[in-house]
């Protein structure tokens, strides 16, 4: 069963159960990245603001799961046909702290609203 996506005007290809799942990795990566991101800021004010060098592995994770945001915000962005500006917007947001929440948060009503997830 196909669902056909309004805002685009394209005739959608993605069954909604594949549309569903990518929601579901990009909401979860967007969180787990956002969090990650927060610790690293800790990080970045431990070392620079209190001398604290404990924590070098922090900086190392968070990139490792922003790299696993970027593959599923494209898988998303793919199934749901994103324009190129809102793809590339979504994927910035797990760099800016608290970004990646608020962007998960449209992103997924957005989506929602569309394909009547």
């Amino acid at each position: 069963m196909s669902v056909g996506n309004e805002s685009s005007n394209q005739p959608a290809t993605t069954p909604i159960e594949k549309v569903r799942g990518a929601l579901l990795r990009y909401r979860t990566l967007a969180w787990i990245t956002g969090v990650w991101l927060l610790l690293l800021v800790a990080e970045v004010i431990a070392k620079y603001g209190f001398g604290v060098d404990n924590f070098g592995w922090v900086g190392i994770v968070h990139g490792w799961i922003y790299f696993a945001y970027l593959i599923f915000t494209v898988d998303l962005a793919i199934k749901v046909r994103w324009p190129l500006g809102k793809t590339v917007a979504t994927a910035i947001a797990g760099t800016i702290p608290f970004l990646s929440f608020y962007f998960e948060h449209i992103r997924t009503k957005d989506v929602k609203q569309n394909f009547n997830v």
